[in-house]
């Protein structure tokens, strides 16, 4: 996981994402739950503020905070509804740090930045020993 990022900068971070929150984002939940969707504009949003990147390293286009500022950004964004949370979900969670953590060189370089830049919406999937597939024997 990231060592994160400077006060200054991590307090910027917050004022942002809450501001982005109460002013954004719970003015357009009604139109998602209608829709059923987050709406293309809100989603460039979230991609021009990094939001997709936060715990991505910031050598791979990431903003690297650490998982205690990970967590209080998350919990700002949470301000308005969960579907926006879920969006940058894996991106921010298991999908990127599986390859953070044990991904070759060259996994980091081919799949983080697109990961970080929201272009790629990373997934992961996992069975139990003996059911399926093996997560631990997948390079």
């Amino acid at each position: 996981m990231a060592s994160g990022v400077d006060d200054d900068v991590f307090q910027q971070l917050m004022d942002a994402v809450t501001r982005f929150a109460r002013e954004r984002l719970i003015p357009a939940e009604r139109q998602v739950e209608e829709e059923n969707e987050v709406p293309a504009e809100i989603i460039a949003d979230m991609r021009e503020m990094g939001l997709f990147g936060l715990s991505t390293p910031q050598e791979f286009g990431g903003v690297g905070v650490s998982a205690a500022q990970e967590a209080q950004l998350i919990e700002a964004l949470c301000y308005a509804s969960l579907s926006f949370r879920s969006l940058i979900g894996t991106n921010v969670g298991i999908g990127s740090q599986g390859i953070v953590m044990d991904g070759t060189s060259d996994q980091q370089a081919r799949w983080l930045p697109g990961i970080a830049s929201g272009e790629i919406i990373a997934s992961f999937a996992l069975t139990e020993p003996d059911h399926g597939s093996d997560a631990g024997g997948i390079r």
